[in-house]
């Protein structure tokens, strides 16, 4: 599981535990993951229709590959496929970068800071209020 991930899924498990998400709106009923109300609505049809017909965006693809490798690569047990898993991981990072959809340094350097931000300690709400 991304490191990510799992500090999300740590603390939403804190918070159940702790019945902070008790009550909140919506609370037993399906989620509506079709929701389009953030595409225009002149376009609704034609994504609907991508969507159905399984298409994905070449960036979306891109990641998922990459994302694949890098499973690989955690995975091999053996030099030469993890050597192949790790060149088909470069390749696939040049072709996100080359395509303009993705700065690999930037979306790094997110990560970083956001592990780092969950990492630190949180000020109390009494700490927070007392800061000027």
């Amino acid at each position: 599981m991304d490191p990510v991930d799992a500090i999300a899924e740590r603390r939403i498990r804190e918070a159940i535990e702790r019945r902070e998400l008790d009550g909140l709106p919506g609370a037993g009923r399906p989620l509506r993951l079709d929701d389009d109300a953030h595409v225009p609505p002149e376009l609704r049809a034609a994504y609907r229709l991508l969507k159905n017909a399984g298409f994905v965006p070449p960036e979306l693809q891109l990641r998922r590959d990459i994302s694949e490798a890098e499973a690989l690569i955690a995975a091999a047990t053996e030099p030469a496929e993890r050597g192949r898993a790790l060149r088909r991981l470069e390749m696939l990072r040049l072709q996100l970068s080359a395509s303009g959809r993705g700065d690999l340094r930037l979306e790094e350097a997110y990560y970083q800071d956001v592990c780092r931000r969950f990492d630190a300690p949180q000020p109390s709400s009494r700490e927070a209020e007392e800061e000027p």
